[in-house]
């Protein structure tokens, strides 16, 4: 059985929830409310992209979906970053968030590369 810790399928779940969690304390204001919109599309992409590479049947299909997790984290983090430096209030608090975003982003390009050797 794989090791919870390693185990990429709960990691971003999991950073999909505190994500979410997080957009409900977010000040509404238009500015925000624009952010927060694409924020959770993109952040809820890389969570339906995963599981669908989970359950393809071709190596050329999973480096497809997961191709699409890595561009869609680094959207992600574009948002939170921006909401950080907009809402200084959250700051801290977004960093944390930013840092396990791009750690997630590190983990699926060496699982890309993995795949395509």
């Amino acid at each position: 059985m794989p090791n919870p810790k390693y185990d990429i399928y709960p990691r971003i779940f999991n950073f999909i929830v505190r994500v979410i969690n997080l957009t409900k304390e977010i000040p509404k204001s238009e500015q925000n409310s624009i952010i927060i919109s694409q924020l959770l599309r993109s952040v809820t992409s890389m969570g339906a992209n995963s599981e669908e590479a989970d359950g393809v049947s071709t190596k050329k299909d999973f480096i497809y979906c997961f191709t699409t997790v890595r561009k869609e984290g680094k959207e992600t983090a574009f948002w939170l970053r921006l909401i950080a430096e907009t809402n200084p209030q959250l700051k801290n608090r977004m960093l944390d968030l930013i840092k396990e975003v791009d750690e997630i982003v590190a983990i699926i390009s060496k699982v890309i590369t993995k795949s395509r050797n």
